[in-house]
This record gives structure tokens, sequence and C-alpha cells, in this order.
């Protein structure tokens, strides 16, 4: 998966970015940004990378996104859904918005680990 960048036109401020690329270190992804209606396709997209690929754990480093939108968060947890039984997606550092609204809305996510290291 390359490096991925997408800026909205015409937005009167400072235009959203959601930068995903591969961890290099192990398998998942590092997303830089921030996560939300102009960003959605580049965050879905990630997403349906991991579960496809098969892996039992996957890896999301999000020390570095700054905004996850309940739509986010809905997309992750509908990828989560579709992992078989036994994987799992590891959350580093997810932004503490994005940890609220998990417990919020889905608390009973088996599938998402976070882990705030």
């Amino acid at each position: 998966m390359a490096i991925q960048y997408r800026e909205p036109s015409g937005s009167g401020g400072a235009p959203a970015r959601l930068t995903v690329a591969p961890l290099a270190e192990r398998f998942g992804v590092r997303a830089v940004g921030e996560v939300g209606l102009t960003t959605r396709a580049i965050w879905e997209s990630a997403l349906e990378g991991v579960v496809r690929d098969g892996r039992d754990v996957c890896h999301l480093e999000m020390s570095a996104v700054t905004f996850v939108d309940v739509a986010g968060a809905g997309a992750l947890v509908d990828a989560a859904r579709r992992l078989s039984v036994g994987r799992r997606m590891v959350l580093h550092a997810p932004p503490p918005v994005l940890c609220r609204t998990l417990e919020l809305f889905w608390p009973d996510q088996s599938a998402i680990e976070v882990s705030m290291s």
C-alpha cells in the first residue's frame, strides 16, 4: 500500500488530511491526520486491506491521528466485525475521542484492542 493523500477542494479552513502507510516493523499501518468526511475513503481503504490480508494481528499506529469522527469509528468496527474468529486489530495510541466513541457505542468489540504504548 502506498502513502495516500487527499485534500478536499474549496473548504474554508485548512483542508483535512490523512496519510496512511505500511508499518515497517510489523503488519499494519500508520495513520497521520484526521479521519472525517473528506478522508474517510482513505481510512476505509486501509481497513479493507487489513481485513483482506488475513494475518492474526493487525497493528494500527494512531499516535499522530488527531481526530476520528463517529463514522470513522464505525468503519473501524465494521472492519473488525469482518475479521475471522481469533483475528484482532491492535490500536496503538489512538486519540481519546476514538476510545470514548468505541466505549459509548461499541463496548463489547472483542476484535479491537487498545494499547496506549
